[in-house]
């Protein structure tokens, strides 16, 4: 009997010290990160983020036009505690199968110099725009490799973190920070979106939404609809531990 306790009690134990903690007792962690910088950020998102208390992250490109265009909004919601990452200067990805991805901007032709280049320059746009030092960085069209070569070890020495796409992850164990995975809302109910997050819950690890435009446009999700997740967020706080990509992937890394 006292053989079954003591191998019972060291069960338990191998078991607690393997669950990851999130803060104040929650039980997953939820990041809303939003891509390209678009005007509908600034006129849709933004204000709902700020209505229930959220932070948001916004990956910009640097020839983003709102980002151009409307500078002192971008700057003024970064003293609001939301977060501006590094998205390139010009959006580029591997354009097998993608018309739209020009000749230009084809990662297939990229050199890796080319594209860390490309990356620093677009961290000095940001922090000419938030004064921001510390970056966090969204693979385009989560694409990591140019010209044929894998150019994650360098996003992993200038960048925090860094966001690609994949699946909920079923442990903390291994998490990537310079790879995490995120789910791309596009055209969802609000279900779906809740799905993701007590899939989360469940496995007691994390999800990162991934959202182009908000309120119509392309890769779309509802305003409606993203308000009602934001809704859901907020009142399920005690279980929920949500801050800006960049926050939350600084505490993993100290806690992993």
């Amino acid at each position: 009997m006292r053989t079954l306790l003591i191998v019972l009690l060291t069960v338990f134990a191998l078991s607690s010290s393997a669950q990851f903690k999130w803060p104040n007792g929650a039980k997953a962690a939820v990041v809303f990160t939003y891509d390209d910088g678009l005007d509908c950020h600034l006129d849709v998102a933004v204000p709902q983020l700020d209505e229930f208390g959220l932070k948001g992250t916004f990956f910009c490109t640097g020839n983003s036009p709102s980002l151009y265009n409307r500078t002192e909004e971008w700057r003024a919601i970064t003293k609001r505690g939301h977060e501006l990452g590094n998205h390139t200067l010009f959006h580029p990805c591997d354009g097998t199968g993608q018309d739209w991805v020009k000749p230009e901007y084809d990662l297939r032709t990229y050199t890796p110099d080319q594209i860390v280049a490309e990356l620093k320059t677009a961290n000095t746009l940001l922090k000419a725009i938030d004064g921001n030092t510390d970056r966090s960085y969204g693979y385009t069209c989560s694409h990591f490799v140019a010209n044929g070569v894998d150019f994650t070890d360098s996003v992993k020495n200038i960048f925090v973190a860094a966001r690609c796409d994949g699946s909920i992850p079923e442990t903390m164990d291994g998490y990537k920070t310079w790879k995490t995975p995120s789910f791309m809302s596009v055209d969802p109910q609000v279900d779906d979106l809740i799905a993701k997050i007590e899939e989360a819950k469940a496995n007691g690890t994390i999800v990162v939404f991934m959202f182009h435009s908000v309120g119509g446009g392309y890769l779309n999700t509802a305003a409606d609809v993203h308000k009602q997740l934001l809704q859901y967020v907020s009142e399920n706080s005690d279980d929920l531990y949500s801050d800006s990509f960049i926050n939350v992937m600084k505490y993993v890394k100290e806690n992993q």
